[in-house]
C-alpha cells in the first residue's frame, strides 16, 4: 500500500512492542516484591488455621501457623506483614481494653513474628480498637452513641505504645480520629520509641468493599462508620487528610481502598514527601478470586494488572492479600 499521501512519516509506537524483552524493557512501571506488604490475622482460641470463607486463600492464623507465614513471607522476599488481632468474644467490652493488654491476641502475634523473623520482615500493627470493642466501632462511645473523637485518642496512645513493646517496627492508626496520628508519637517518643514509624491511614473512605474484612476480625458492628471514615464522593478531602497526618509527624500515609481510589492516590502522591502506601482491600481481593474461581478471568494475570495499577497511580507501598502470590509472579 502506497503512503505517499502522508506528507510526514507517522510514529510507529507498536515497534516497542514487538517482543516480550522488548516490551520488558521499556516497562515504565514495575512492582518489587520488596514493596508488598501481606495483611495477615492471628485469632485467639483456635488451634488450627481457620479458612476466611468470604477470602478463599486467607486464614485466621494460630501463633504457630502466623509463624510460619511470616517465614514464607521472608522467603519470597516481600517487605511486610500487617497483622490484625481476633480477640475471644469474652474479652471484648466498650474500651476494647484487650487491645493494648501485653497478653493480648494481637500482641502476642506481634512478638511471635518478631521473634521468628527478627528484623528480616517490616512488623506493621493495626493500631484500631474495633476488633476489640464489645460495640465493633474504632473508638469508645458517648452517651449518645457516637464515636467520642478525643477519649479514644488516649486509648490509641496506649495501644501503640504497647504494640512497639511487643515489637512492631511500624504502628498504623487506621481508626480516622482527627490528631491521632500526633497522640500516638508524642506517646511513643515519650516512651523511648523514636524509632518506631507511624504508617497513617489517612484518606480511608466508608466503603461497602470492606465486607469481607468484617468476618475476618469477628466484627460485632451495628450501624456503620460513615462519622469518622471519609465520603466515597470526596476526593480533595483525601488530600486533605494527608496533609494534616504529614503535619503531624506522619512517616508514611495510606489511601485506602486501593483499586477504586486510584484519582486519590495519584493526588496524595503528588503532594506526599513521605512513601505512600495504598490497600487492595478484602472486597477487591474477594471479587478477584470468585471471578477467577468461575473461569471468567485469568487470575494470575488480573492479579499482576491490579496490582500494577496502584504502583502505577502512585503507591510506594501495596498492601495486599496477594503479596505472596504477586512476589512469585514479580
Amino acid at each position: 500500500m502506497s503512503t505517499d499521501r502522508f506528507t510526514t512519516p507517522f510514529e510507529r509506537p507498536r515497534r516497542l512492542r514487538t517482543t516480550p524483552a522488548m516490551r520488558k524493557m521499556v516497562r515504565e512501571t514495575r512492582v518489587h516484591p520488596s514493596q508488598l506488604v501481606l495483611p495477615a490475622f492471628i485469632r485467639d482460641g483456635i488451634d488450627s488455621p481457620v479458612e476466611i470463607s468470604s477470602m478463599p486463600g486467607q486464614y485466621q492464623h494460630t501463633e504457630k501457623s502466623l509463624r510460619e507465614l511470616a517465614r514464607r513471607c521472608v522467603d519470597a522476599g516481600i517487605g511486610g506483614i500487617d497483622l490484625f488481632g481476633v480477640p475471644l468474644e469474652e474479652d471484648k467490652d466498650p474500651q476494647g481494653s484487650v487491645a493494648w493488654a501485653k497478653d493480648g491476641v494481637l500482641n502476642r502475634g506481634l512478638q511471635a513474628v518478631r521473634d521468628e523473623v527478627g528484623d528480616a520482615l517490616v512488623i506493621i500493627a493495626d493500631t484500631c480498637l474495633d476488633e476489640f470493642t464489645s460495640h465493633g466501632h474504632c473508638g469508645v462511645l458517648t452517651d449518645e452513641g457516637t464515636v467520642d473523637n478525643d477519649a479514644t485518642l488516649e486509648l490509641y496512645a496506649m495501644q501503640a505504645v504497647s504494640q512497639a513493646r511487643a515489637g512492631a517496627h511500624v504502628v498504623s492508626p487506621s481508626g480516622m480520629m482527627d490528631g491521632q496520628v500526633r497522640v500516638i508519637r508524642e506517646a511513643l517518643d515519650d516512651e523511648g520509641f523514636e524509632d518506631v514509624a507511624i504508617l497513617a491511614y489517612s484518606a480511608k473512605y466508608a466503603s461497602a468493599f470492606f465486607g469481607p474484612f468484617r468476618e475476618a476480625v469477628g466484627s460485632g458492628l451495628k450501624g456503620d462508620r460513615k462519622t469518622y471514615q471519609q465520603d466515597p464522593a470526596n476526593r480533595r478531602e483525601g488530600v486533605r487528610e494527608a496533609l494534616l497526618d504529614l503535619a503531624e509527624g506522619a512517616d508514611m500515609v495510606m489511601v485506602k481502598p486501593a483499586g477504586y481510589y486510584l484519582d486519590v492516590l495519584s493526588d496524595v502522591a503528588t503532594v506526599s514527601e513521605v512513601p505512600v502506601a495504598a490497600y487492595q482491600v478484602s472486597g477487591e481481593y474477594a471479587m478477584i478470586e470468585a471471578a477467577a474461581a468461575n473461569g471468567w478471568l485469568d487470575r494470575e494475570r488480573v492479579v499482576q494488572e491490579s496490582v500494577t495499577g496502584i504502583v502505577r497511580a502512585g503507591a510506594d507501598i501495596v498492601l495486599t492479600y496477594f503479596a505472596l502470590d504477586e512476589a512469585l509472579l514479580a
